[in-house]
């Protein structure tokens, strides 16, 4: 007989997608996060990509003021899912890293 520890996980919460614009363009932001999310997973889809570069750049902010992200803010290429620790209540903003646009899919996690 074998036991196999089992690893940390997260209760899958709500979904959802926020479109984003190219460089240049306005940052836009998501809804609040619930009263119970502590953790969110992202990842970006989209087109018109420039090789090397696609991706987007976000910032997770208070909601008031609300977040906006700039072409300084932490980088997501695209075809990659990362996690960040969140509070409730906050928000994640976004904006297209070149000339693409797309979907920050965003998924809370309690």
């Amino acid at each position: 007989m074998s036991f196999f520890p089992k690893q940390p996980t997260s209760r899958q919460g709500k979904s959802q997608n926020v479109a984003f614009a190219a460089a240049g363009g306005a940052s836009a932001a998501s809804t609040a996060f619930g009263s119970q999310t502590y953790q969110i997973l992202v990842s970006v889809s989209g087109t018109g990509f420039v090789a090397g570069t696609g991706g987007a750049r976000v910032r997770i902010g208070d909601p008031a003021p609300v977040p906006v992200a700039t072409a300084a803010d932490t980088f997501i290429p695209t075809g990659v899912v990362v996690g960040f620790t969140v509070a409730p209540g906050q928000k994640i903003a976004v904006l297209g890293n070149d000339a693409g646009t797309g979907n920050l899919s965003v998924t809370e996690m309690s």
